[in-house]
């Protein structure tokens, strides 16, 4: 008979699953499927992500994992947004150690074998406003914040009363040269995600400083 990891290496796609699709594979959900996955996981074959969620070990994948497309299966609903999303789009010089995504529900981190994921829950209006979906070889998709949305949920998250596009600058160490990518119409778009307040008037200081 066949283990969970040699079933998932013919079957996962892009080499994450479920329980519940594991539990198809075997064909049990009770005592003998969690004994299954306890003794691939215990051999490091496969690595339990969070509850319900694994995938396969680096001994398999060498590192093909996306961690951006795999923050998307983690807690959802959410978008890779933060310092993730300015360092992606090189907006901000140095690495980021953890996967920095915004979140509709609420916040939480996991520290998993593939690295660290932290959700912020940011309320929005329109949540995808100024969220792209990028598309990964092989098939598989994530979806990543504009740095002007990121610049946005930064100010929530951090609670800074940013009115102009100096601490932009002078804070996160932002080109100035990345500033000239910014236009009228990804202003517009950004500003519907949100309620007035911090971050509408951010915003505006920002736009009105670029006289877009």
């Amino acid at each position: 008979m066949q283990t969970v990891t040699e079933i998932a290496l013919e079957k996962a796609v892009r080499q994450v699953f479920t329980r519940e699709q594991a539990a198809l594979w075997v064909g049990s959900r009770g005592a003998r499927l969690d004994a299954l996955l306890k003794r691939a996981v215990a051999s490091r074959e496969i690595w339990r992500i969070h509850r319900g969620l694994y995938c396969l070990s680096d001994r398999y994948t060498r590192g093909r994992i996306n961690p951006l497309e795999l923050a998307q299966r983690i807690h959802g609903p959410s978008y890779i947004s933060l310092e993730t999303a300015l360092s992606q789009h090189g907006w901000i010089p140095e690495g980021v150690q953890a996967v920095t995504s915004v979140a509709l529900e609420r916040s939480r981190v996991f520290d998993t074998p593939v690295g660290l994921f932290s959700f912020t829950r940011v309320p929005q209006r329109a949540f995808l406003a100024g969220v792209r979906r990028i598309a990964v070889e092989g098939g598989g998709a994530y979806f990543l914040a504009i740095p002007l949305k990121a610049l946005a949920d930064h100010v929530y998250v951090q609670r800074v009363d940013w009115c102009s596009a100096a601490p932009v600058v002078e804070s996160l160490r932002v080109d100035g040269e990345c500033l000239a990518a910014l236009t009228a119409e990804l202003f517009d778009e950004v500003m519907t995600a949100y309620q007035p307040g911090r971050v509408t008037r951010f915003l505006a200081g920002f736009r009105k400083d670029l006289k877009l």
